[in-house]
């Protein structure tokens, strides 16, 4: 992998041969240096782990930077090195201020003196994961109802307490917490309590695989009367629907004048009735998606007085960070909402 580094790097950069003296009585792997084309020399020292979990990796870090001075590296930056890191893993290294590589292909160096910043991509799923270990995927029913309870409910809770409140199985429930915890967007007890939840973190990794726009059934539609008669008109809705998305997050944190809808609905095509509205496929105001079983209706609610029910706060926040146009910078807007108001939104 470390090989692979240098075929990556700008024109006139390379590789110098790692540096080898003591480093095993020091506990380093290697130390790398890369080269510029002026001769200045940026250093990593690397630590190769078969598997980094997301939690471990500020306590590697922060080790391997203590390695590092104790030999006399004071100016390296740590490089973590493992057969396959998750896209937390790699989020959570970067935020350390370290670099990460991984057999297939993620990679990230930096350094701001030379100046160097090298990025690959390789996979978002680990091609070495066999039968029966818990899926890295935070799609479907169960999935979603334990996430709802871990974001809306503030801990502590036991596993099978969370299983009971969320209506998920104790099976499913424990592969979703086994796989949080492993990314470290939630701290439980040896065998005990969940303590604490990174809710707003939680909630950027459940986007990468759930959220409104990834559902494969949406349907555009015109309202042309504009998003405020949209409203007055939802009042009177007898079908089963959920408001979501930008004109959702305006009764928590408004962002700018909304331009789009979204709407879940066990029947759409009888909302879509109802409301009058016309399928488009340029210059929609409206969208509406199927109840998919993604639990998109729980803990829903009529905030600040209002007669049209509205996705929980988590959900709004999670279909805006996978949504379209400036969606995922009012899905921020609303998350810095929810940090200073916890005690308007978690149950």
């Amino acid at each position: 992998m470390l090989a692979d580094l240098a075929e990556v790097l700008p024109m006139g950069w390379h590789c110098a041969p790692p540096v080898a003296d003591a480093l095993p009585d020091q506990g380093l792997d290697a130390v790398l240096e890369v080269v510029a084309p002026d001769g200045q020399r940026a250093t990593y020292g690397v630590e190769v782990k078969r598997l980094i979990p997301t939690r471990d990796v500020a306590d590697l870090v922060d080790q391997l930077r203590a390695r590092l001075s104790q030999a006399g590296f004071n100016e390296a930056t740590p490089l973590l090195v493992a057969r396959y890191l998750s896209p937390a893993t790699r989020d959570r290294i970067q935020r350390e201020g370290a670099g990460y590589a991984d057999a297939t292909g993620n990679a990230m160096l930096t350094a701001a003196q030379p100046g160097l910043l090298v990025r690959t991509s390789g996979l978002d799923h680990d091609p070495w994961r066999g039968p029966g270990r818990p899926r890295d995927r935070l799609t479907g029913t169960a999935a979603a109802r334990v996430i709802h309870e871990l974001v809306d409910r503030p801990p502590p809770y036991t596993v099978p307490e969370l299983a009971a409140r969320s209506g998920a199985s104790t099976g499913a429930t424990y592969r979703v917490v086994k796989l949080l915890e492993a990314e470290g967007l939630i701290l439980r007890e040896p065998r005990g309590d969940i303590t604490d939840v990174s809710w707003r973190a939680l909630i950027e990794r459940w986007s990468r695989d759930a959220g409104f726009s990834r559902s494969p059934s949406i349907r555009s539609y015109l309202f042309p009367r504009g998003l405020d008669q949209l409203l007055d008109a939802m009042q009177w809705l007898t079908e089963f629907y959920v408001l979501t998305g930008s004109l959702a997050a305006q009764a928590y944190a408004p962002y700018a004048e909304p331009k789009l809808a979204m709407i879940y609905a066990k029947d759409p095509g009888k909302v879509a009735e109802f409301l009058e509205l016309r399928p488009v496929d340029k210059g929609a105001n409206v969208l509406l998606a199927p109840d998919d079983g993604t639990a998109c209706f729980v803990n829903a609610g009529k905030p600040g007085g209002s007669r049209v029910e509205h996705a929980a706060p988590s959900q709004i926040a999670l279909d805006l960070l996978n949504g379209p146009g400036r969606s995922p910078s009012e899905a921020h807007a609303l998350m810095d909402w929810m940090e200073t108001h916890e005690n308007r939104w978690r149950l």
